[in-house]
């Protein structure tokens, strides 16, 4: 292997990914046991790696000579080859530097909460400190030497102005989880979060309903990566190149999600999309038919709407939750229960297909909208919701390939 990076799992990495845009080189994963990295550290077949969990402190016996931030947090994330002799270096450190920075956010003199206690705890600490945070918890599920539970940190820290996140609560395939509830600190002004799938985890998203900044950790992994590369290849990257790379590592993940009245057009213009941009696609409705072995109007007949709603939100969870780039066409009721909006922002752009009343058709295959004035009432009702939700209004017609190249329009 010439380049690439180590851990005990890997599975869901986009080292890879984020490598092939930042230099030219064959960018390997590797997993390996704990009982593999001894061999091989010794023998060095490598010309420079990335390190992550559980082995950014393994592996510093085995390095030659180790820079003074990676000393000083106590963690290696990157490790160079320079004529048999090994280097490490901490890159996470500028990572998250880099991160915060794009968030707008001084820590200087703030109160700062760092969650969790592994190596990018160590990482956080330390930018805490660098950035002149005045006051920096450690926050664990155990209490300890200089380590506060949760418990203590919502009781008596309520004055705690930013949060970190170095835990995996929230990330895929836990999506749901929530390390601590924001709304709780009401000086809070700036949450960070490394986890990066989802791409808005329920921390991310909560923080910024309250109109305070944060952000999920993919700026920081494409960022340290980046500045792992300078070190690979001598070479310096400008700021310049990392947005662009978080632009389309975002842009190739992020699911594109639409919402609309039934009847609207939104399974025909999601398969046209992702025909045209090469995406997956997945129909909610189909998934639910697909779920429950019998058509959507036996399920509400049979099991009345509620119980339809329930495997609609299972539906939806389920096509969701991974970070993956696929067209999603929701149901026209996915949007009434909160839970189905949060769970398809997490990961997705949603867009609704604003077509005219007097452009749709009632069917009978709608439950809710089979004739002409039960559909004219869903409009009413979910109008504003639709465009509540949206990230994008988009005003569509009968043209089925005009309406997908104004999609497309719309996206860049």
């Amino acid at each position: 292997m010439m380049y690439g990076c180590i851990a005990e799992h890997l599975g869901h990495s986009f080292s890879a990914l984020i490598h092939a845009r930042l230099a030219d080189y064959t960018y390997e994963l590797c997993e390996l046991t704990p009982c593999e990295v001894d061999g091989f550290m010794k023998e060095k077949a490598f010309r420079a790696i990335n390190v992550t969990i559980p082995y950014k402190q393994t592996v510093i016996p085995y390095l030659d000579e180790v820079d003074e931030i990676a000393r000083r947090i106590g963690a290696v994330n990157t490790v160079v080859n320079r004529d048999g002799r090994l280097y490490g270096y901490n890159t996470d450190f500028a990572g998250m530097c880099a991160l915060i920075e794009r968030l707008g956010l001084s820590l200087k003199g703030k109160k700062v909460a760092v969650l969790g206690t592994g190596g990018t705890s160590k990482t956080a600490r330390a930018v805490a400190a660098h950035l002149g945070a005045k006051e920096i918890l450690v926050v664990s599920r155990t209490a300890r030497e200089g380590i506060i539970d949760y418990a203590a940190l919502t009781a008596e820290h309520t004055d705690t102005e930013i949060l970190i996140n170095t835990t995996p609560v929230g990330m895929y395939p836990d999506n749901d989880g929530l390390p601590v509830v924001p709304e709780l600190f009401p000086r809070l002004c700036g949450v960070v979060d490394a986890v990066y799938n989802p791409l808005s985890t329920v921390l991310v998203s909560r923080a910024r309903a309250m109109g305070i900044p944060a952000e999920g950790g993919l700026y920081m992994l494409v960022a340290q990566a980046a500045f792992a590369v300078e070190h690979f290849l001598d070479v310096r990257i400008p700021r310049e190149k990392i947005d662009e790379v978080y632009a389309d590592i975002v842009r190739e993940k992020r699911n594109i999600v639409l919402v609309g009245m039934p009847g609207c057009g939104k399974t025909t213009l999601g398969r046209m999309l992702a025909n045209r941009l090469g995406m997956g696609f997945v129909d909610c409705d189909e998934e639910i038919v697909r779920r429950e072995g019998m058509p959507i109007p036996q399920i509400f007949a049979e099991r009345g709407e509620s119980a339809f709603r329930d495997c609609e939100s299972a539906a939806i969870r389920e096509a969701v939750a991974p970070l993956g780039g696929y067209v999603i066409a929701t149901g026209g009721g996915a949007i009434l229960r909160e839970e189905n909006v949060f769970r398809l922002r997490q990961n997705g752009l949603l867009i609704f297909m604003d077509r005219p009343l007097d452009q749709i058709a009632a069917t009978g295959d709608r439950p809710l909208s089979s004739d002409r004035e039960m559909l004219e009432t869903r409009y009413r009702e979910r109008y504003p919701k639709y465009r509540a939700c949206a990230d994008i209004i988009l005003p569509i017609g009968s043209d089925a390939e005009e309406n997908t190249q104004k999609l497309i329009n719309a996206l860049k």
